[in-house]
């Protein structure tokens, strides 16, 4: 039995685009207003839909608000894996790269370093998930240290690094200390390839 179609869509369809308009409003507020300013009725107001279709896709602000963090947790996930992958780079080349596609990520779209790296200090509901995202992340850089490292000195080395670099990255966003781009990624990849 096919799906009935509407304007040329299926009902589908039109569910995951009205989600994606809810998702997409939702990134603009908590990442250019805070968390106090993701509320159902505004989120709804900035989408231009109603309170019915937000129902439809989420059960209250909090699934929402997860659903936006992990949306650009999963980008910045995927950006690292990118540029670290294949061979033949040195530990520099591949920190390089590292610390630039997380940069382009965050930076050039500080909505999303905003919903990332500030947002789960503010937001209870980003709070639990924020530190159950940690380990992933450093499970990156864990795979990037040399093996002359024991397991226990690479675990603790990558879970420093990533708190020394969301701590830079976040400083950088509240525009404390003020630096250029390029400074800060250059400390970045100095800081990582130390670690190498």
């Amino acid at each position: 039995m096919t799906e009935k179609t509407w304007a040329g869509t299926t009902l589908r369809d039109r569910r995951a685009a009205r989600r994606a308009q809810l998702l997409d409003a939702a990134l603009d507020l908590l990442g250019t207003a805070g968390s106090a300013a993701v509320t159902v009725r505004a989120v709804c107001r900035h989408a231009k839909l109603t309170e019915r279709y937000f129902y439809e896709s989420f059960t209250d602000r909090e699934e929402l608000v997860v659903a936006v963090y992990e949306q650009v947790a999963d980008e910045a996930h995927s950006a690292l894996v990118g540029a670290v992958g294949g061979s033949g780079r040195n530990p520099a080349e591949r920190a390089e790269a590292a610390v630039t596609a997380f940069v382009e990520l965050m930076l050039d779209d500080p909505r999303k370093g905003r919903v990332l790296l500030l947002a789960p200090i503010t937001d209870p509901a980003l709070s639990a998930r924020g530190v159950a995202l940690l380990p992933a992340f450093a499970a990156l850089i864990r795979d990037q240290l040399p093996g002359r490292m024991d397991t226990l000195d690479r675990q603790l080395t990558a879970i420093g690094l990533v708190g020394a670099l969301t701590h830079l990255f976040t400083a950088y966003l509240s525009g404390t200390p003020q630096m250029t781009r390029e400074r800060l990624v250059g400390h970045c990849v100095r800081l990582l390839a130390r670690s190498s």
